[in-house]
């Protein structure tokens, strides 16, 4: 029985040197990978929680705001700042941004907010689209390029469709494309003729040498009807119920 015993032990006995090692090492490794992509993931998800209003001048983002917030239609509110508060929805709750429309300070405020932002709502005037296309275009190009809005959702909501001269979300979705595939062009140029300093911030929308299209660009965009002065935000509050 002891020399039985003794052999026992003697199997149990393995030097740690015939151990292989390299599946556990492995297995170890892939286990810190995914802990870590699911913290960094989650990390990102939970700094951004803000929906930003954009848009050009007079495209109806503040009346828009003030309805979403306080039910209301002001006659005339022009914003030179950044209007900031919380919109709720049921239990959810999230950060409203209105970012002036004025060429000359939406970039400083997009560049604040950007980094923290959900969601985007790009306001169009459905009235003038036509008109303005160029510079619509060119301020929707720079919201989709940027390196940083990536994550985001996008609605393009076509406003003041009360209006009867107002255009359909179709038409201004064909008008943006072409117009985009323009401006997209015209940039890259730029940046061939300056160089690539600014490569690492912006990114090329649509597929090389193909008419741009928005199918062609990953992040999620829809576009909606709707009316801020016939409180007709339905589309908008039902977007933004979904993403909360």
């Amino acid at each position: 029985m002891d020399k039985l015993n003794e052999n026992a032990r003697e199997r149990k006995q393995i030097k740690l040197g015939e151990i292989d090692t390299g599946p556990i090492l492995v297995a170890l490794l892939l286990g810190f990978i995914a802990v870590a992509i699911f913290v960094i993931l989650r990390r990102r998800s939970a700094g951004r929680r803000d929906f930003l209003l954009a848009g050009l001048s007079e495209s109806g983002k503040s009346a828009i705001f003030m309805q979403l917030l306080h039910g209301k239609f002001p006659a005339t509110f022009t914003s030179i700042k950044e209007n900031v508060e919380v919109y709720q929805a049921g239990s959810s709750s999230a950060r409203l941004v209105d970012i002036p429309g004025h060429y000359r300070v939406r970039d400083k405020c997009l560049e604040l907010y950007k980094h923290r932002a959900k969601g985007i709502v790009f306001v169009v005037d459905s009235v003038t689209a036509q008109k303005e296309i160029r510079d619509v275009a060119d301020f929707l190009y720079t919201i989709l390029s940027d390196s940083a809005t990536q994550p985001c959702s996008v609605l393009v909501l076509c406003n003041k469709q009360d209006q009867t001269t107002a255009k359909s979300a179709q038409v201004i979705k064909g008008l943006l494309e072409k117009e985009l595939h323009i401006v997209r062009d015209t940039r890259s140029r730029k940046l061939q003729s300056v160089g690539d300093d600014d490569s690492s911030k912006s990114i090329t929308l649509g597929k090389p040498g193909r008419d741009f299209e928005f199918t062609h660009i990953a992040q999620n965009i829809q576009f909606v009807e709707a009316s801020a002065k016939d409180q007709e935000l339905k589309p908008l509050t039902d977007w933004l119920a979904r993403l909360l």
